[in-house]
Order: C-alpha cells, then sequence, then structure tokens
C-alpha cells in the first residue's frame, strides 16, 4: 500500500497526494451507498427522460434532474440511517452502516446537507413547481419516520410519483404549462405503489421480524407479490387506453407484455415465490410501465 509522504513543510507529495485522492473517493463511494443508490438512480433517470419527453430545456431540465437527485439522496441517507440498528441486528453486509463502513454523524450530515440543497433547487423550477416536489420529497421522509411501520405504508409513495409529472410540466414556463392530465396522475401513483410492494419482497421476511409492518408486510409475501404486480399492470392500462385517440402500436405491445408479466408473477408456484423471480418479474413490469410513461409524454403541455 502506498505511504502518504510529506515535505519539510508539512505539504503532501504527489504520491501522497494521489492516496489521498483516492482514500476519499473510496470514502464517498461508501457514503453513497448508504443511500439506496440503484433506486436514487432510477427515479433520477426517469426524471431525466420525462423532462426530456415534457419538453423541457437543457437548464430547466438540468435544474429539475439535480432537485430529484438531491431529494432521492437525502430519502435514501435518512432510510440507511433510522435503520441502522435493525440493520446491525440483521447482520445486513451490505449496508455501510451496519458494517462501520461509514459512521452515523457522516449519514446524518450528508442527509440534512442533501435536504437543504433539494429546496432551492426545486424552488428554481418555480414556486409552483417547486413547492409540489418539496411535497414529494416531505411525502418520502414521512414514510421514513413513521408511516413504514403502519398500514398507510404505500401513500407516500402513490403521492410523489404521482406528482412526478406536475413537478415537470408546472416547471415549463409556457403559459398553457400546468397541470398534468388526471389520467397521467393515477398512472404514475398506481405505479409508485407497486414500487412499494415490489421493493418491499426481498426483504420482507426480515422486516416482519425486525417489526417493520407496513402494508406489504402485513399482507404478507403472496398478496404483496399479488398487488405489486396488479398496480403495475393497472398503471400501463391507464397510460395506455386513457389518452386521447388511438393507442399507439408500441404501447399496445407494451401493455401484451406487461399482462404477460403480471400472469407470470400471480402463477409463480410457492418454491419460486420465496425466491427473487417474483421480484424480477415485476421490476420488469415497471421497466415496461416507465416505458409507456415516456411514451405518455407527448400529452402533456409541451413548453
Amino acid at each position: 500500500m502506498p505511504i502518504i509522504t510529506t515535505t519539510d513543510e508539512g505539504a503532501t507529495t504527489p504520491a501522497g497526494s494521489a492516496t489521498v485522492r483516492r482514500l476519499a473517493r473510496v470514502g464517498l463511494l461508501r457514503v453513497l451507498k448508504a443511500s439506496h443508490p440503484v433506486p436514487a438512480a432510477a427515479v433520477t433517470l426517469l426524471t431525466a427522460l420525462l423532462a426530456a419527453a415534457v419538453g423541457l430545456g437543457p437548464v430547466a431540465g438540468t435544474t429539475a434532474v439535480a432537485a430529484v437527485a438531491a431529494g432521492q439522496l437525502s430519502i435514501g441517507w435518512c432510510n440507511d440511517r433510522l435503520d441502522m440498528r435493525r440493520d446491525v441486528a440483521a447482520g445486513r453486509l451490505d449496508k455501510p452502516l451496519a458494517t462501520g463502513e461509514v459512521g452515523p454523524g457522516v449519514v446524518t450530515a450528508a442527509a440534512c446537507a442533501a435536504l437543504l440543497a433539494c429546496v432551492p433547487l426545486s424552488l428554481a423550477c418555480g414556486a409552483r413547481a417547486g413547492w409540489v416536489h418539496i411535497g414529494c420529497v416531505v411525502a418520502a421522509w414521512s414514510y421514513n419516520l413513521w408511516l413504514k411501520h403502519t398500514p398507510a405504508s404505500w401513500l407516500p409513495y402513490a403521492v410523489a410519483f404521482g406528482l412526478l409529472p406536475a413537478f415537470l410540466t408546472l416547471t415549463l414556463t409556457s403559459p398553457s404549462a400546468g397541470w398534468p392530465p388526471v389520467w397521467l396522475t393515477a398512472a404514475a401513483a398506481l405505479l409508485g405503489t407497486s414500487a412499494h410492494f415490489a421493493n418491499a419482497l426481498p426483504d420482507i421476511d426480515e422486516d416482519i421480524a425486525g417489526g417493520v409492518l407496513g402494508l406489504p408486510q402485513r399482507v404478507g409475501r403472496r398478496a404483496a407479490i399479488a398487488l405489486a404486480a396488479g398496480l403495475a399492470f393497472a398503471s400501463c392500462t391507464v397510460m395506455t387506453l386513457a389518452p386521447p385517440g388511438p393507442a399507439p402500436l408500441a404501447g399496445r405491445l407494451l401493455l401484451g407484455v406487461t399482462l404477460a408479466l403480471c400472469l407470470a408473477a400471480l402463477a409463480a408456484p410457492p418454491a419460486l415465490a420465496r425466491g427473487r423471480a417474483p421480484f424480477l418479474i415485476i421490476l420488469a413490469l415497471a421497466a415496461a410501465d416507465a416505458a409507456l410513461l415516456l411514451l405518455a409524454g407527448h400529452a402533456l403541455p409541451v413548453g
């Protein structure tokens, strides 16, 4: 391992500086690992694609995506910080806080910093759009702090996902810009609620043992699979059939794919239902659903 050396004046040498930078990168990666990076990246990417579909310009689109990224990071860090004791008890090796790779104070500071950054970035998109997005983040924090332990655990997901299209349409500077169609809000809310049930599947047994009793844990694995698949398919159906005019061929094809995936998830035998197969099938459903959401972008107001 390289050794950090210093000059007589105490400054690091080039070799030492490189080591410091490498250690800083490793530390940053460990902190990012505690932010639920995959879901955060997925929501941020979906926002970027939707911003392009809506017609946001480079500046407005980048600002909106940055606001969502900051909000998602704050939500993920908050979640892992609050779950630290439970993750330690469960022996979660994939959680930097549970393994001691990152200190709780660092994650707390990161969550607060990301939340503080999210506020001005959101308001930079306009007052109406900004407060809508701040409401989405508040809903997600309410899940972390309280609602994840209640039968209303699905509600923050429905609110946050349902309002995401509105955040983007309200960011538009066109005089005609405004709230998206009701069907699009409903479809996004259904997708978000489906994501909640799907997200709970891999750890549902550990959550029940740890006392996390949201709606997926209360209804059980089989019912959670059925609700995740059914809600995702309902979202796909709304986005395909609700927009005015004939459904595009791509939309109809994706709807057929989602129906097949939904049936596959529901028909999984007990042995498979306890594995990752239903979770992976529902992830594919969600991906098709997200594609339909992008296809529906033409129905949003264009700036």
